[in-house]
């Protein structure tokens, strides 16, 4: 961990005192234990140089851990000091657990008691004992406030390395990590990795009204550059203060996000993926027939369409007789593409014409803009549109996270009542087989075996969605729904979930008797037009293996190795392990989480499983984590 600098040149110079007085208090300490050999000296656990020990040293004594939990229950069983209960009764956040290390270490090397200043004449194990947290608060306050001991007290300290900021240090009292071990992934077609999360707490709290427009953009050069938090902070510590640290942090943030949004829409600025989407049959023909089949519905009615790329859905809105169509986009691009082809099909309409000069249909209007900031572009009435129509589904349904531009725009600009199109949607999943992984083709290429390059490539995909089609023949079990959205009625918040699921082997299809092996989990989604709003011709639109291939595809999840799957129940060798070829499961039980990633527009899918045999026997593999 880099030094951390207090933010004020008052601050730096109490720093050279209480660095004097600890290289006063070291020496001290080396002397006295030179004469008593059982005592464990300062100079011990130094990392000098001079230390040929590893692991995390001990706040008090020179044992060493592994794990940094370890070494807190050691202390809190040791020596009285319970880091976790610190933590959670006094509210520390992240830079504020930073400075309660470095203040009890240099307690320690003066020989003095962490929590009341009481000296003492010889082992630092004498400082052991525990004084109530309320005690050692002087004038409301903790004794390491001081920004000072953000500095490490101990150089290289691994302690102090081993935290980040997004441990679970104050939601359990015993300090265990109750959590698995993971395995991080990555969708090839994503764009970026799982980004660490934003430190929280009392540090980020406050917003500052002063001016941070420079420190801004050096925050924002910074990360542009790949600097760790800490170089960054040691960079402006003398500059800003943690409010203007939000500023700051909430300025790149924005940048970020408008950066990832240019690149979104510019995305959809080549013509290509517009063919693919309007050649995909299954998607253009159910939005036609939702628009088309439902006289009612858009008849004489107002209608807005959210993303509209070629503007292909307000033609149908204006083809089924709305008689007034807002068709916003993101891309300026394809906001004057759509502009083009309604002009050209006599849709478009042209404030300047009276209009009892207007033909029938010129209805249409383009706008270029996110749904968020329509109102800036146009004035428009609250919830003044009967319909909202949107083709928003990415990847895995939730990738792109344009669902939270149709929900703003539900919220802001549909009329009471009104309907939303598609009105619902559901993610579903299933096991897949070999069938489903490359590995059949690497098995025999031109009559060679290249098995050893098919066994990495899936590998591989233990880390990395991949969105392909998946044959409804190598699906092996039946199918689980996950999750449904209710889009007339769901909040943004909802976008975020976890669903529990369990997967058995298929009754019909290609499942042949004996063990089946299960390679992962494939998703996909449907999305319903249903009778709430589209009364003469409910649709569905389904982007399943057992349907039409769609440009969606699916979206495949690899296991780390496979299941063996049997149906019913079998001969168990009771000392194999549950999911292999000796016990196959009965049952897959499955846990996902799907939620927005820290970098916009991402989404991070996580998935635990467990294997269940006829005989009620467990087995639990590692958490995967993916990034789409």
């Amino acid at each position: 961990m880099g030094d951390i600098f207090p933010a004020d040149h008052h601050a730096a110079q109490e720093m050279e005192c209480s660095r004097a007085g600890k290289e006063e208090a070291e020496e001290r300490l080396r002397s006295e234990e030179e004469e008593e050999e059982e005592e464990e000296g300062w100079d011990d656990w130094c990392s000098d140089g001079e230390d040929s020990g590893s692991g995390l040293l001990c706040l008090f004594c020179s044992s060493r851990f592994d794990a940094g939990n370890s070494l807190f229950e050691h202390c809190a069983a040791e020596h009285g000091f319970d880091f976790h209960r610190t933590v959670k009764e006094l509210g520390l956040d992240f830079y504020g657990c930073i400075k309660l290390i470095n203040f009890v270490r240099s307690k320690v090397a003066e020989k003095k008691c962490w929590s009341c200043g009481q000296a003492f004449s010889s082992s630092v194990r004498d400082c052991s004992h525990l004084h109530p947290v309320e005690n050692f608060l002087i004038e409301g306050k903790v004794p390491w406030a001081d920004d000072a001991y953000l500095k490490p007290f101990m150089e290289d300290d691994s302690l102090l390395h081993s935290l980040s900021i997004d441990d679970d240090i104050d939601d359990d009292e015993d300090g265990e990590d109750h959590g698995m071990s993971m395995e991080r992934g990555q969708c090839s077609a994503g764009n970026g990795g799982l980004a660490e999360p934003q430190p929280q707490g009392n540090m980020m709290s406050i917003v500052s009204e002063g001016n941070s427009s420079d420190i801004s953009a050096r925050f924002e050069q910074e990360c542009t550059i790949g600097s760790t938090r800490d170089e960054f902070r040691e960079s402006v510590a003398y500059e800003m203060n943690d409010s203007q640290l939000k500023v700051a942090r909430d300025s790149v943030n924005a940048k970020a996000i408008k950066t990832v949004d240019d690149n979104y829409f510019g995305s959809y600025s080549s013509f290509g993926i517009h063919r693919e989407m309007l050649s995909d049959k299954i998607r253009t023909d159910a939005y036609r027939d939702a628009l088309l089949g439902n006289p009612s519905l858009l008849n004489g009615g107002a209608v807005l369409d959210v993303g509209c790329g070629t503007g292909i859905l307000s033609l149908f809105a204006a083809k089924a007789g709305a008689s007034k169509v807002v068709a916003v986009d993101g891309s300026a691009k394809m906001a004057s593409v759509a502009t083009q082809v309604a002009k050209n099909n006599g849709l478009l309409y042209d404030e300047n014409v009276e209009a009892e000069q207007k033909r029938g249909g010129q209805v249409i209007s383009i706008v270029h803009t996110k749904a968020e900031e329509l109102n800036q572009k146009i004035q428009i009435p609250k919830n003044g549109f009967d319909v909202l129509v949107s083709e928003w589904m990415g990847y895995c349904l939730l990738y792109e996270s344009m669902l939270s531009s149709v929900l703003y725009a539900r919220d802001h600009f549909l009329k009471p009542g009104g309907a939303i199109l598609p009105d619902t949607a559901t993610i579903l999943g299933a096991g897949f087989g070999k069938g489903g992984t490359s590995l059949p083709f690497w098995e025999n290429v031109y009559g060679f075996d290249m098995s050893c390059i098919g066994k990495e490539v899936t590998s591989t995909s233990a880390r990395f969605p991949v969105v392909d089609v998946m044959a409804s023949e190598d699906i092996v079990t039946e199918s689980a729904v996950l999750h449904s959205f209710d889009l007339a009625t769901m909040k943004e918040s909802e976008m975020d979930f976890t669903a529990s699921f369990e997967l058995r082997l298929r009754e019909s299809g290609t499942v042949v008797p004996g063990v089946t092996w299960c390679y992962g989990i494939v998703l996909w989604f449907d999305t319903g037009f249903t009778d709430r709003f589209c009364k003469e011709k409910p649709v569905v639109l389904s982007t399943s293996p057992f349907s039409t291939p769609t440009h969606w595809s699916q979206t495949i999840f690899t296991f780390e190795e496979p299941i063996a799957l049997v149906k019913g129940e079998s001969t168990l060798d009771s000392s194999a392990s549950v999911g292999t070829d000796d016990c196959p499961a009965t049952i897959l039980r499955s846990r996902i989480s799907i939620v927005r990633a820290s970098e916009h527009r991402s989404i991070d899918i996580s998935i635990e499983t467990t294997a269940i045999s006829s005989d009620g026997r467990k087995r639990w593999w590692p958490v995967q984590i993916f990034n789409l």
